[in-house]
């Protein structure tokens, strides 16, 4: 009976291909908030494409949800896969709430570190998207898995710098006389920090893997 039921399951799903795939679906959305985030003149269109990436990534980990349940061999521990595709989606779903809080409060003028921040979000979801297919073979690439997450962990550092600075230079100007203005503007660093504290998640995912499986 038991034999019977294993010939019912899928024998390895497709997480790879998923990973990929959402991976590069971070990249796309990454690359549109930092446009966005550049005061970029094609505004409407580009919070347009952050929402459909963000609907885009959500398939994709519902599906790899589904699949962890009916798939009877996987390439990674259950945990490991739901872990991952998680943290790859929380890049998405953040980039989907700061772009969000931008189209709230009407922002169209931004710091330089903000920018920074958005490009900081961009690189990230580079190194993400190039670690994604060194899964299929983790024994051969783990010591570059592990540097491109060392170089994630680091981007974390270089924005969580930025959040600081642009939080003074916002305080600075704004403190005393617009204080509304320095509350969006503290709300949108928020939001971009996020962005890259789940990137950080993404890496830890990753080294888990590693540990694990190389």
């Amino acid at each position: 009976m038991f034999a019977w039921f294993q010939r019912l399951l899928p024998k390895t799903g497709n997480f790879f291909e998923q990973f990929e795939g959402h991976a590069a679906i971070g990249l796309a959305a990454a690359r549109a908030t930092a446009r966005l985030v550049d005061g970029g003149p094609d505004r409407a269109a580009l919070l347009s494409e952050v929402i459909a990436r963000e609907h885009e990534a959500d398939a994709i980990t519902r599906d790899v949800l589904k699949s962890v349940r009916s798939t009877f061999l996987t390439p990674f521990d259950r945990s490991s896969i739901t872990a991952l595709i998680g943290a790859l989606d929380d890049t998405v779903d953040e980039m989907y709430a700061a772009a969000s809080a931008i189209d709230l409060y009407g922002l169209t003028e931004f710091a330089p570190e903000m920018r920074e921040m958005a490009q900081v979000a961009v690189d990230a979801a580079g190194l993400a998207s190039e670690a994604m297919p060194l899964l299929r073979d983790v024994n051969r690439n783990g010591a570059r898995l592990h540097a491109l997450t060392e170089q994630l962990i680091r981007l974390e550092g270089r924005a969580d710098d930025c959040h600081a600075a642009g939080l003074r230079r916002s305080l600075e100007r704004y403190g005393q006389s617009d204080t509304l203005r320095f509350v969006v503007e503290r709300e949108i660093y928020k939001h971009l920090e996020r962005i890259l504290d789940a990137f950080e998640d993404v890496a830890d995912e990753i080294d888990g893997i590693v540990i694990d499986h190389a």
